[in-house]
């Protein structure tokens, strides 16, 4: 063999052992699926409808559950779903009843917590195949041409007005019920929360939550009758003493964590968001979650950074913080 045949055929070698060691990031197209999910409510079962967003990338950075609330759709956090689905994450989003003559509702109308612990156990048994949600999942990825993925390990709750209690109350269920799950929960996101008149949901979740390390955080509008004079936020900084709870958009609208997917019946009830403050919300929003999911820290998101002293100093946001 010569000499030049020799240096071919070992530099033709070397390039493909530097393929094989330096994989390429897996990519697939972005997908929406529309689902559905199983939840035991009293002695029936129910079947609500529940969307998956999939992310361009076959490695989800985590699965972010979004809860709409009251009176409202997932097809109202559609918005928001795409966003965390644009910056790689695998968005979750059911519909829960707001009124059922059972409780199993996503506020409380006078004791939905045995519906909301069947609800925690979507994610509590995700690792279990014949689970409700990985069942649902299983489906969702086969439409979306994703068959034999496995759902993220990493979890994070994001709710809006009812559904910031709800995640709040889920958090703490599964701290309770199902410890190993609670240890892939790393971040909840209330977007203008809103306690419900019954019950002490919000106030449950949050004591257990409290004794943890668990980073929780509000994106709120000021106090008037659509937020119920803000009750979630005044909850959440009056039961939590941390230094930095999140903001409240100063001229913010209850509507605004469904951005574009809102409708008439939040704006009319509520007033028509600002899109100042939708663009605000959805990157902090997005950005803190990447951050906790990470494990990192983004100044520019935070108190003294670039991006989050812009909002400030322009009078878009104020900084919460615990009593």
């Amino acid at each position: 063999m010569s000499l030049s045949l020799r240096r071919a055929l070992a530099a033709l070698a070397l390039t493909a052992a530097t393929l094989v060691a330096t994989p390429q990031a897996a990519s697939a197209a972005a997908a929406e699926v529309d689902g559905e999910i199983s939840v035991p409510c009293w002695i029936h079962t129910y079947t609500p409808d529940a969307d998956w967003y999939f992310p361009a990338t076959t490695s989800p950075k985590a699965l972010v559950y979004l809860q709409h609330g009251f009176s409202r759709s997932n097809n109202n956090v559609a918005d928001l779903a795409r966003e965390y689905q644009a910056a790689g994450f695998l968005v979750f989003a059911p519909t829960l009843p707001s009124a059922d003559i059972y409780g199993c509702t996503v506020n409380n109308l006078g004791n939905n917590t045995v519906f909301l612990k069947s609800v925690a156990g979507w994610i509590g048994t995700a690792t279990d195949p014949n689970g409700a949600l990985a069942k649902s999942y299983a489906a969702a990825a086969r439409a979306a041409g994703r068959s034999g993925s496995t759902l993220p390990a990493s979890y994070v709750l994001a709710g809006h007005s009812a559904g910031g209690e709800a995640v709040t109350y889920l958090a703490d269920s599964l701290r309770t019920a199902y410890p190993s799950a609670f240890a892939g929960l790393k971040y909840v996101q209330l977007l203008d929360p809103v306690k419900s008149i019954f019950g002490s949901n919000m106030a449950t979740g949050l004591a257990g939550i409290a004794g943890t390390g668990l980073p929780i955080r509000t994106i709120s509008s000021p106090p008037y009758l659509a937020n119920s004079n803000a009750s979630g936020t005044v909850q959440l900084t009056t039961d939590l003493d941390r230094d930095f709870l999140g903001v409240r958009l100063t001229t913010g609208s209850h509507c605004d964590a469904e951005g574009s997917s809102t409708n008439v019946l939040c704006t009319l009830t509520a007033g028509t968001s600002k899109a100042a403050n939708v663009a605000a919300l959805q990157t902090l929003a997005v950005n803190w979650t990447a951050d906790a999911v990470d494990g990192v820290t983004t100044a520019t998101y935070y108190p003294g950074g670039a991006y989050y002293q812009s909002l400030l100093t322009g009078g878009t946001i104020v900084t919460l913080s615990g009593n």
